[in-house]
């Protein structure tokens, strides 16, 4: 019998799944090494999509490293990465949000890298400024509206949430989402502390209680006509209109607009070497195959995301016509996570 490594136990055990992605290497490189030990990297990802597993399985054809992967929420995978210090098998960590990005360098969870490819691929203000991570994927956050109950040509800016006139018909996500937290800081950004807070105030007035504690009910809520309008990632009701998650979500998709405010909020997921990586240039060779534009158009589209640069071939994505991004950069929207988060609660966003 096969003896199971007692570090893959010990994961399995604390409820992280974790998939080993291996291809057959041709005969012609094995001949070429052949007493070289194939070498490995561990991915421990906030993401879990097999069309995720399938671009590991292609890197490993192309390079020969073989990728081991952890899979589960962020916050779960940062705590463990914190916990096993320099005796992680984790080479890379994919994270979604820049909120939890901000967190796991904070907590000196990457590693400083430089790569001309990702230098080139992913553009700067996707990127951390000392290479600790890379965007590999563009979340946009939409508004998603129910045209039966409001013009959607009313919501031009994420402003126009707090309008008086969508008192009782505005559904939000609870204020521990990060994807909310981001678009707070995002405007903070932008407009001031005082505008925003202002801003969070009158959406708070406008909430059709309880918030949410994810986009997808959130967005069957709108659709249903239990409020009219919300704040989505524009990528859960492209999963709702692929059918992946039933008829009924399909049919409830159908039902709503999703709308590109002007200028739109962008987020990511990304991924760095970790500090105590034992293949740093192998894990570097993995991200810059992700943020190409060949393997990141797979990542993207596993999600229903859009890719670093363009729009890429999803035809949901297409369906929600074009956007603006506001060019924020995602290292100083991480940054102002927390103050972002103190003004929601302070201001009444449960």
């Amino acid at each position: 019998m096969k003896r199971i490594p007692s570090a893959t136990l010990r994961l399995a055990a604390a409820g992280l799944t974790v998939v080993s992605i291996s291809t057959a290497v041709g005969a012609g490189l094995a001949q070429q090494a052949p007493n070289r030990t194939p070498v490995e990297i561990g991915v421990y990802s906030g993401r879990h999509y097999n069309t995720d597993k399938e671009l590991y399985r292609q890197f490993t054809a192309r390079t020969g490293i073989k990728v081991n992967v952890l899979e589960s929420k962020d916050d779960a995978i940062i705590e463990r990465l914190k916990s096993e210090g320099r005796n992680t098998p984790a080479d890379v960590l994919v994270l979604v949000d820049a909120a939890r990005l901000d967190i796991a360098t904070d907590q000196g969870l990457f590693q400083p890298t430089r790569s001309a490819a990702l230098q080139r691929d992913v553009p700067a203000n996707l990127r951390d400024s000392q290479g600790r991570w890379y965007g590999l994927t563009r979340r946009v956050r939409a508004v998603v509206v129910n045209p039966k109950l409001v013009n959607p040509a009313t919501i031009r800016t994420y402003a126009d949430l707090a309008n008086p006139a969508l008192k009782g018909k505005l559904c939000l996500r609870e204020r521990k989402s990060p994807y909310n937290q981001s678009l707070v800081a995002s405007q903070m950004i932008l407009r001031g502390d005082a505008t925003t807070r202002n801003w969070v105030r009158g959406m708070v007035a406008n909430v059709k209680q309880p918030f949410f504690t994810s986009d997808t009910p959130l967005a069957r809520a709108v659709a249903r006509g239990e409020c009219a309008v919300g704040v989505v990632n524009s990528y859960y009701v492209a999963r709702m209109l692929s059918g992946a998650g039933g008829a009924e979500d399909k049919r409830l998709a159908q039902q709503v607009k999703i709308v590109y405010v002007n200028p739109s909020h962008v987020n990511i997921s990304g991924a760095g070497v970790t500090r105590h990586a034992k293949n740093p240039q192998a894990a570097l060779r993995l991200i810059e195959f992700l943020a190409s534009p060949t393997g990141g158009r797979g990542y993207a589209e596993a999600n229903n995301e859009y890719p670093l640069k363009g729009v890429g071939n999803n035809p949901y994505l297409k369906g929600f016509g074009t956007f603006r991004a506001d060019g924020v950069s995602v290292e100083q929207i991480g940054s102002r996570s927390r103050a972002a988060t103190q003004m929601m609660e302070a201001n009444g966003w449960k």
